[in-house]
């Protein structure tokens, strides 16, 4: 365990020891965290989230970068929540992250989703970079600056398998040097820092590969294509050629391969998650505020969408509580140094994330498509306060990131080698 992420553990056991009730699911986080930590974390994600709202139907429509809401957290210092304390952070759970990803969901999607990438690629930092004084000084640099990290794991010629890589990192002297034709950097060309995957070296296998962690005055960015996408449109995940340089010590150790198991994918996957929560938490407040108008409109009679209003918020709660399971499954993987201890627990716990992912990316779209049924034509139109047009097109991206057929496959291969998949209460 590297000493970024013991300073991590340490806060984590203490936020266990400050365990207690909670009404609302991801909002236990309030116990977890010490009650008066994560009020300030999520009055600071409240006030970010006005600033994504008033700008989120013009990010949405140009397809341009939320530099407002980046602004906003920036100002409220919610990028470096997770970076621990020792470290001019604020020491936040992946449970209170998810929180803010909600938060910042119900008022714009993109910004969300951005917050959620960026908090991906601090994870990973924090639970496998070396405690060198390279990756110390990143971490306060992160927290003091409020830098914004990217990721580049697709590449042209693997597209979207991010456990290939076709580049690979060239030993220069004491450095390396590494070009990359990133299919998708998403937000890529207003990131502080990227982390990067590659093969090894120029004579490793494609699966062979490392996390690199590169800062702008180590990169170049050519843009290759342009975003404009059915929903997301804020992300702006553009496809770049990109030419780095560094030092050796900006290679992480871990090998990829054990860096996703452990960490990218599951915390992607609570955090993208938590976003669509979010996305759809906010468009069943709309249908609700449509039925309650209905209602006063002909007191005596129950609106007509009331069966799918009734249907809508039991779907929303069931996501509620399956995120709940999951950031509960990663908080008991994460008490040891390994993801598991054994074989079956690491592929019980991966089938787990996987199919957190795959379900609720489905029932996420099918709430929304419900609520459009309860609003009807002021749904389906745009600038109404029903409007759910922007939900539905950016929950449309929510089945592609890592494509659902892709993971579904993976998941039947794990579930085949468990002998029961009864879950104990």
């Amino acid at each position: 365990m590297s000493a970024l992420t013991a300073a991590a553990s340490d806060a984590a056991e203490l936020r266990d020891a400050q365990s207690g009730a909670a009404a609302d699911p991801l909002a236990s986080a309030i116990a977890r965290e010490g009650e008066t930590e994560f009020a300030a974390l999520e009055a600071a994600a409240r006030a970010a989230a006005q600033v994504a709202a008033a700008h989120a139907d013009d990010v949405d429509r140009v397809a341009r970068f939320p530099s407002e809401a980046l602004a906003a957290l920036r100002e409220q210092r919610l990028l470096g929540a997770m970076v621990p304390r020792a470290f001019g952070g604020h020491g936040a759970s992946l449970r209170c992250i998810a929180q803010i990803c909600e938060t910042l969901a119900q008022s714009c999607a993109s910004t969300a989703m951005i917050y959620a990438m960026h908090q991906i690629q601090v994870a990973c930092l924090l639970e496998h970079a070396p405690s060198d004084a390279w990756h110390q000084q990143l971490l306060e640099r992160l927290t003091a600056e409020q830098l914004l990290l990217a990721s580049a794991t697709s590449e042209d010629t693997v597209g979207g398998n991010l456990r290939n890589s076709a580049c690979a990192v060239q030993a220069e002297g004491e450095g390396f040097a590494l070009e990359k034709l990133a299919s998708t950097i998403s937000y890529g060309a207003y990131a502080d820092g990227i982390l990067v995957t590659a093969r090894r070296n120029a004579d490793a296998p494609a699966s062979d590969q490392v996390l690199i962690t590169v800062l702008t005055s180590d990169y170049t960015l050519e843009r290759r294509s342009g975003w404009d996408s059915l929903g997301m449109r804020g992300t702006c995940s553009e496809a770049f050629k990109l030419i780095a340089r560094g030092v050796t010590e900006q290679v992480l150790p871990t090998p990829f391969a054990e860096i996703a198991d452990r960490t990218m994918l599951p915390v992607s996957h609570v955090l993208w998650a938590a976003v669509w929560i979010g996305i759809s938490a906010n468009a069943v407040d709309r249908a609700k505020q449509y039925f309650r108008m209905q209602a006063k409109a002909k007191p005596g009679a129950l609106p007509p969408g009331g069966t799918r209003l009734a249907e809508s918020v039991g779907l929303l709660q069931l996501m509620h509580a399956r995120l709940t399971m999951s950031l509960d499954s990663y908080a008991q993987a994460r008490r040891s140094e390994t993801i598991s201890e054994s074989m079956a627990e690491t592929m019980a716990f991966a089938s787990d994330m996987n199919l957190l992912k795959t379900s609720l990316s489905t029932t996420a779209l099918a709430i929304v498509g419900q609520v459009l049924m309860i609003c009807g034509m002021a749904g389906y139109k745009n600038g109404t306060p029903f409007s759910v047009g922007r939900h539905l097109r950016d929950l449309h991206s929510a089945p592609l990131m890592i494509n659902n057929d892709r993971i579904a496959a993976n998941t039947a291969s794990l579930l085949l080698a468990q002998r029961s998949t009864t879950l104990r209460f």
